[in-house]
């Protein structure tokens, strides 16, 4: 196939997951800015803000990250906790892997950079679409349509967050600090199974309350967390 056809072909389907990723890119846009106000507020600078947002590309452990902040920041504690929200990404690039296996290595790196939970369950539900009409891998250009997309969306979002921070003034004023608890509240709304699956909630919020009361410092946030992650597989040994 000549090389101009399939330029213009990746052209294409790059396109078509910026395109399809749009409701997606739109959805960032009120977390992206919030985000940015805050980390603002919690004395990052202008240069500081897209450097968080650009080197780690997990919305929810960054959200995380700066609920944790304080000055100066216990490094040790959210790179832990970074870790621990960020793991997920460690299943769905195993997931994923399959797919990019044709790649060269420096490329299948650099598409996995831009992974993130709407960008990747974009590319399977396409890539599952593609199966049903023969076409057996997942389209490269596509995922990475889309995932480039949300990227810039979202590095820009939290740098104008960030500048508007001073004008907005103190985020608590305005409600802006409950930007936090919303989004895990709605990420464990979309996450729930039934009350038996709520079980590790339960004894992870248990675990988190009784360190809070009793141990200085964040250290309930790994401490409900792993217990959270104990207590599931314990229940799944059960299930066996």
């Amino acid at each position: 196939m000549p090389s101009s056809i399939i330029r213009s072909s990746v052209a294409a389907e790059f396109r078509r997951g910026l395109v399809e990723s749009m409701p997606v890119l739109l959805a960032c846009i009120p977390f992206g800015f919030v985000l940015g106000t805050v980390a603002q507020a919690r004395g990052l600078t202008l240069v500081q803000v897209p450097l968080l947002t650009g080197l780690n590309f997990a919305g929810g452990s960054e959200f995380a990250a700066l609920g944790l902040w304080t000055s100066p920041p216990n490094v040790l504690l959210i790179v832990a906790i970074t870790f621990l929200v960020n793991s997920r990404l460690i299943l769905m690039s195993a997931v994923m892997a399959p797919m990019i296996a044709h790649l060269p290595r420096g490329r299948a790196m650099a598409a996995l950079f831009f992974m993130c939970d709407e960008s990747w369950a974009m590319a399977l539900a396409d890539a599952a679409k593609r199966r049903e009409s023969g076409e057996m891998r997942l389209s490269v250009p596509f995922f990475m349509g889309s995932g480039v997309g949300i990227y810039l969306i979202w590095i820009s979002t939290t740098t104008l967050g960030a500048m508007a921070g001073p004008l907005l003034g103190d985020p608590r004023v305005l409600g802006l600090d409950m930007a936090f608890p919303a989004v895990f509240l709605s990420l464990l709304k979309g996450m729930w199974k039934g009350w038996r699956a709520a079980i590790p909630w339960g004894l992870s919020l248990v675990c988190a309350v009784l360190v809070y009361v009793f141990v200085p410092g964040a250290w309930y946030v790994p401490a409900g967390a792993l217990t959270g992650v104990a207590a599931a597989f314990v229940l799944a040994e059960d299930r066996q």
